[in-house]
């Protein structure tokens, strides 16, 4: 049985995540386990042992928190909650302590919440930018204003420059679902339709599942991210699928974010970005 890891952090935008995994395992088999960090300051004062005993006291609180956060949220859906896990544990650095504890422990996603970054925030890092731009395991990041719904369509959004190892890991996450998968290309005028074609017949064979195909065209006066958005108005899709380039310098992840984390400031629904690498 395949594994999400949905954080939280109590809030109400936070919730986007948690609503988002409970529909998808109501139509596949996903385990979830609801996670929260946080930094518990103590004083300087105190040793060691008292520290300890502290932080697992507090620890015991924060899991009835969470529990009782979670149960609140299948109670309003009215699902019963089976197969999920509650943890807590104590970090100053939530991004990192996700990231470990998704590697450590296996899961198959982490799914998140997020909900807008000014442009400071998205030089500085958000968590949801920072999981995408350093996890290797895959991330869905949630519109806060997430309203549950059916997964029934999957947008594709490729370069193509590695489509035959991209397709299948998008179709191993659509099929289960029944959704339908269209795959956006926004080409430059310089690309050969020959090429294009090529490319659909190498998917129809690697997929072995129906794909659409929607070849259109870069708008010059626009960015890249404006074309994906406005594709996703004219579509309607369930949710995107994204690759992520992972290794490149500090300059270009600082300066030239990834397309696929600068979308997750602004997504209008649900992203799911594989590491490329």
């Amino acid at each position: 049985m395949k594994k999400i890891l949905v954080t939280t952090d109590f809030s109400d935008k936070s919730k986007a995540g948690l609503l988002f995994a409970i529909q998808l395992a109501t139509q596949n088999k996903y385990k979830l386990t609801f996670f929260y960090t946080h930094h518990i300051p103590t004083p300087a004062s105190w040793n060691f042992v008292r520290i300890e005993e502290y932080q697992k006291e507090q620890i015991t609180i924060t899991l009835a928190k969470l529990k009782s956060f979670v149960e609140k949220i299948y109670a309003g859906l009215h699902i019963l909650a089976i197969n999920i896990k509650y943890v807590v544990q104590i970090s100053v650095l939530p991004e990192a302590v996700i990231r470990e504890y998704a590697e450590k422990n296996k899961f198959d996603f982490i799914c998140i919440s997020t909900r807008g970054a000014g442009k400071l925030e998205r030089i500085l890092g958000t968590n949801t930018g920072n999981l995408i731009n350093h996890s290797a395991i895959p991330v869905i990041a949630v519109p806060y204003k997430y309203k549950p719904t059916a997964i029934t369509s999957v947008l594709y959004a490729s370069d193509l420059a590695h489509f035959k190892k991209e397709i299948i890991k998008v179709v191993a996450f659509a099929k289960p679902l029944k959704a339908t998968i269209e795959l956006l290309h926004l080409k430059s005028v310089m690309e050969n339709s020959d090429n294009l074609k090529a490319v659909e017949t190498a998917v129809k064979k690697i997929a072995a599942y129906p794909v659409n195909f929607n070849f259109t065209s870069r708008n010059p006066n626009e960015s890249l991210i404006k074309d994906v958005e406005t594709a996703i108005k004219k579509m309607k899709p369930s949710m995107m699928i994204m690759f992520t380039e992972q290794n490149r310098g500090w300059f270009e992840k600082i300066f030239l974010s990834s397309k696929s984390a600068e979308y997750s400031f602004n997504a209008k629904v649900p992203l799911l970005v594989f590491n490329k690498s």
